[in-house]
């Protein structure tokens, strides 16, 4: 009987607002891939970090061109599937709704709230139709290699939290945020949604590292409350 070969796992990485590219990568090359759905935000970049090939792509392309809700998600992804990504790492920069996740803390999301709407969503449409299963749009085992990861280098982080993906590329208001962490939700950014969604109809384990710089406004005030704490 044939021996089945395993397939070779190649991680992908989606840089986000300051990460343009990935320092640590040797034996670097850039891929020329095409995709039906247009161009992608710059062209993948091949490496290896240790002994894991790596693509990497800055979501906002070179010199943060494209604001979020410019940015050609579905290019994006099908390029990263092209170049063989196995596995899909998300590393975004968001501000914080809870005062348990100062700046300088990492949450690795386990739920998306989408509030974008001007936006590609989808692989499908009409003449192919499908409904994807959504109700746990990360991948698991993923997300606990990275916090194992993390826990060994001693870097703050939190697994699990609900990620507010706003269309941008204004901020929330201060009535937003206060609802939104009444709500429970963790972190906010512009870019996650609909690249999660994608991620999932392309059939590519994904996992977000969110980073939290900064508190967004209304972040220390009480659900329903006009003036912040003292």
């Amino acid at each position: 009987m044939a021996e089945v070969q395993k397939r070779r796992a190649t991680l992908g990485v989606i840089g986000g607002s300051g990460i343009y590219d990935l320092s640590l990568l040797t034996d670097v090359r850039e891929l020329d891939l095409s995709s039906p759905w247009g161009e992608p935000s710059a062209k993948p970049i091949e490496g290896v970090i240790g002994e894991t090939r790596v693509v990497f792509l800055p979501r906002h392309g070179a010199g943060h061109r494209f604001a979020p809700s410019d940015i050609n998600y579905r290019a994006n992804i099908d390029v990263l599937k092209r170049a063989g990504v196995t596995d899909l790492i998300s590393v975004s920069a968001c501000g914080s709704y809870k005062e348990e996740l100062p700046p300088g803390t990492f949450v690795l999301v386990d739920q998306f709230i989408d509030r974008t709407f001007r936006r590609e969503t989808s692989f499908f449409g009409a003449g192919c139709v499908a409904h994807v299963s959504f109700s746990d749009p990360v991948a698991p085992n993923l997300v606990a290699r990275i916090a194992r990861a993390a826990a060994a280098e001693e870097i703050p982080h939190i697994v699990g939290g609900s990620y507010v993906c706003m269309e941008g590329p204004q901020f929330s208001t201060r009535a937003e945020s206060v609802a939104y962490k009444a709500m429970g939700a963790s972190v906010v950014g512009m870019t996650n949604m609909p690249e999660a969604k994608l991620a999932r109809e392309a059939e590519l384990p994904y996992a977000t590292i969110a980073m939290s710089p900064t508190t967004t406004p209304g972040a220390r005030m009480r659900a329903g409350s006009a003036s912040p704490r003292s």
